[in-house]
């Protein structure tokens, strides 16, 4: 078989000493928003992929593993799912996936980047697989902490699908102390809310550590899982948070239930797949416990 020759790769950089290459089959899109630089790429792995400041957010060919952990294992747990709220999720793949519930009346979505929504509905449509027009969708192009000081709906299930609080990311300022007991006081008394939390890999588990240790200032729960996403080239972790429910803890039969009502079928989560990302290894769980710093 003939070596096929590319001229354009996309580089992701993790650590200074540390290089993901893309070979790239088309450029959709590359050009800065008013918020962040964003590109829309075709890759002979991973397919279509979205990246904001240079960082991969999602791949066509394994987005379902990151979204249906970062959302299932929330919905499955909450008490009541009539309303949910998103902060971030452009690319509607989040969106869809909380739509699948039909128990779900309303979704509210909140993203402060209309290009990331626009270039999404354009050249990504198969991530949001019809979610933008369901009439259950509310979708805000806006600033996510505006509109939390402005609303005064409550929501059994909150959903952050924001980028990581680096320095330069338009999401920095939705990471602290005051943000987190805002998002408290959106959510219902019994209600449960999940954010995706950096990376778990041993050697770049800080960050990750950090949320978990502010958020336990604000709830009973705060409960780390993770899995393995080929995009990104690293394990990501999440954290589900609460005070009337351990996710991590869920029965079965309950995971099983609450599967069997969703429209469509599931690519990556199950009762079996809750109990293995759940399942954290004893270098993950030591630095956990650590002190340490805080936001």
């Amino acid at each position: 078989m003939p070596k096929t020759e590319y001229w354009q790769w996309y580089v992701e950089e993790s650590a200074p000493t540390e290089q993901h290459h893309h070979a790239i089959d088309e450029v959709y899109f590359a050009g800065r928003s008013e918020f962040q630089q964003v590109s829309v790429i075709r890759t002979p792995v991973f397919g279509k992929m979205l990246i904001l400041d240079g960082d991969t957010q999602s791949s066509q060919n394994d987005e379902k593993i990151y979204h249906e952990t970062l959302v299932h294992p929330a919905m499955a747990a909450a008490a009541d799912r009539s309303e949910v709220l998103i902060l971030g999720g452009g690319e509607g793949a989040t969106l869809r996936e909380v739509l699948r519930d039909p128990s779900v009346r309303r979704c509210t979505m909140v993203d402060i980047d209309g290009l990331v929504v626009d270039l999404s509905k354009k050249f990504l449509p198969e991530w949001a697989d019809g979610a933008f027009e369901d009439p259950r969708a509310r979708v805000i192009v806006g600033d996510a902490l505006a509109f939390m000081r402005e609303d005064r709906d409550t929501y059994g299930i909150v959903i952050s699908d924001l980028t990581e609080p680096l320095e330069d990311s338009p999401s920095n300022i939705l990471f602290n102390e005051d943000v987190f007991g805002l998002i408290k006081s959106r959510l219902a008394e019994d209600g449960v809310y999940v954010l995706q939390a950096s990376t778990a890999a041993f050697h770049n588990a800080s960050l990750h550590c950090k949320m978990a240790r502010t958020l336990r200032r604000h709830y009973r729960y705060v409960t780390s899982f993770f899995t393995h996403v080929p995009a990104f080239d690293t394990d990501w972790a999440f954290l589900a948070c609460s005070d009337r429910v351990d996710v991590a803890a869920l029965d079965p039969a309950r995971i099983d239930a609450y599967c069997a009502t969703l429209r469509g079928e599931s690519f990556f989560y199950d009762a079996q797949t809750h109990r293995r990302i759940f399942a954290l290894p004893l270098y993950l769980r030591r630095m956990l416990a650590a002190g340490g710093e805080t936001f």
